[in-house]
């Protein structure tokens, strides 16, 4: 049964035969171009609110998750500061696919006894 690190190692393996042949790579492998279309939504407070509430996270594990400040997604959610970058990006991911991220938060939590 294949897995996904062996088909990896399996890739870089021909790409290294390719290399080594003095052949274009593009002669020896396929080679493919994508274009993404990956312009992030436009997060106004209620949507910052809704994104976090899909995990159902505090502010403070929601921002510890995206890596931002407490302060950030406080003012975020208070229409304060414009969500952009890459953290609107991330949240576009959470809102697509929740259960994932509610999963990876779970297998990132640590119990902390107070």
């Amino acid at each position: 049964m294949s897995t996904i690190g062996s088909e990896i190692l399996e890739g870089l393996r021909e790409f290294n035969d390719a290399l080594a042949s003095g052949l274009s790579v593009s002669d020896k492998l396929t080679v493919r171009k994508l274009k993404l279309t990956l312009k992030p939504k436009k997060y106004d407070p209620e949507l910052v609110r809704i994104t976090r509430m899909c995990l159902g996270v505090s502010q403070a594990v929601f921002a510890e998750f995206l890596g931002v400040s407490v302060k950030t997604v406080r003012a975020w959610e208070q229409g304060n500061n414009p969500v952009n970058g890459a953290a609107a990006r991330l949240m576009d991911e959470i809102r697509d696919s929740p259960e994932h991220f509610r999963a990876r938060l779970l297998k990132l939590a640590e119990n902390v006894e107070p």
